[in-house]
């Protein structure tokens, strides 16, 4: 049986506390991991353009086959952790494998070495992720699971806002020059990057417990297969797959904000604010699809998507690109939970493991070509082209998703 908690009906503030205690440790360690990521993330395209001298299609290529390697690794790690009954072990593996990863950017001196760091620990995402979502689904009850993946996510996205600043005051202090730092000041800023991450490592070990809901039947064993799930969860892959196609790395949309006019220096504070848009739209959203349906809301966060990389591709000044990164936000609050909770909500708990890894590899089969084609296109063309084709092809994504049916009550 899940590991429910009786809700409080007094403030929001006790029904967070109310969460189930993997709930409540699993979004600490999401907290904690990406203050550690997003110390790096925001100035990754710009130490790549500027210092290391990438072009748009390096850092297309950089980020598609880091995600891509997540994406594939969710499949199996979801099944395995389906198949031997154990969720927590790859989750601690994954976050493992980030800690030991992520300070040997302060060591490279060309952009390969770049893609081979983020593909090991995008690796260690792959470990993680689908066994992690599984386990959060397994501790709470269908009623409550928009809310608590909504919760996490706005953690996640709290640990996106610490970040940032983190990286800009450790930039600002380092850097001789704010608006050119060199190679060996953004690698000073890498070392720190792992220690949150470390912490993380304790609550796993110490809070996280395993969980089963009880539906196991060894005479129907889980397969790494499509064969087991039905046509409207297909229709779904087919779905999230097409979206992601329009769904590129988002250091095109820092390196666009370069283009516009913001200092490299600011970027950590940008991308803070995109962060703290999503901490208060995913527990909107989260909550929000828990009452009126998942499927509407991933349709308005879809939408809004849409508009937005339409939007960039007409950017002139500093203003706009912090205006459209904040809308921006409103697009991960209603999606990026939701969606996990909409895949959860489709498929049996003891195949869930394999759900979102096969839910992941939806994604990486086109999220590797999405950045790709983008850089490729920004490259050939231009910005403008790049971005208005993705808001194509995300508008023709949301009419597909109106063909997927939502699980009756």
């Amino acid at each position: 049986m899940p590991d429910t908690t009786p809700q409080s009906k007094g403030s929001s503030w006790h029904r967070y506390l109310g969460l189930p205690r993997n709930v409540l440790a699993l979004s600490v360690v999401s907290l904690l991991n990406d203050t550690s990521s997003e110390i790096i993330y925001p100035l990754l395209p710009a130490f790549l353009a500027l210092s290391l001298g990438a072009s748009p299609f390096a850092i297309g290529l950089i980020e598609g086959f880091a995600e891509s390697t997540a994406s594939l690794l969710k499949l199996f790690s979801g099944y395995l952790s389906d198949r031997f009954k154990n969720r927590k072990l790859p989750v601690f593996v994954g976050y493992a494998l980030a800690a030991l990863t992520r300070p040997f950017l302060a060591f490279v001196t060309t952009w390969p070495e770049v893609l081979l760091v983020r593909m090991t620990d995008r690796a260690g995402k792959g470990i993680r992720g689908a066994p992690r979502d599984a386990l959060l689904a397994d501790s709470v009850p269908e009623k409550e699971r928009g809310f608590a993946f909504g919760f996490n996510r706005a953690a996640d996205n709290m640990g996106a806002v610490l970040g940032p600043v983190v990286a800009f005051l450790l930039l600002w202090a380092f850097a001789t020059n704010a608006n050119a730092p060199t190679v060996s000041e953004y690698q000073r800023v890498f070392l720190f990057a792992s220690v949150p991450v470390v912490l993380g490592l304790l609550v796993i070990a110490f809070f996280v417990r395993e969980r089963h809901e009880g539906e196991h039947h060894d005479a129907d064993p889980v397969k790494l297969s499509l064969a087991g799930y039905d046509a409207n969860f297909k229709r779904f892959l087919i779905t999230i797959s097409l979206f992601t196609l329009s769904n590129s790395t988002d250091a095109f949309l820092l390196l666009r904000a370069v283009q516009a006019g913001i200092a490299p220096v600011v970027l950590p504070l940008l991308w803070m604010v995109l962060n703290v848009s999503k901490v208060v739209f995913s527990l909107i959203g989260g909550n929000l699809s828990d009452k009126v349906g998942r499927k509407g809301v991933i349709i308005a966060g879809w939408t809004v998507y849409a508009f937005v990389y339409l939007g960039f591709a007409f950017v002139t000044t500093p203003w706009q690109c912090w205006a459209l990164f904040m809308i921006y936000g409103v697009y991960f609050g209603l999606s990026e939970g939701v969606e996990k909770a909409f895949v959860a909500d489709m498929v049996p708990p003891r195949k869930r493991g394999t759900a979102f890894g096969l839910y992941n590899l939806a994604f990486g089969i086109t999220v590797f070509p999405a950045s790709l084609l983008f850089g490729w296109v920004w490259y050939a063309a231009n910005s403008a082209t790049a971005f208005i084709a993705s808001g194509i092809v995300s508008l023709a994504a949301i009419v597909l998703l109106t063909t997927v049916k939502p699980k009756k009550a």
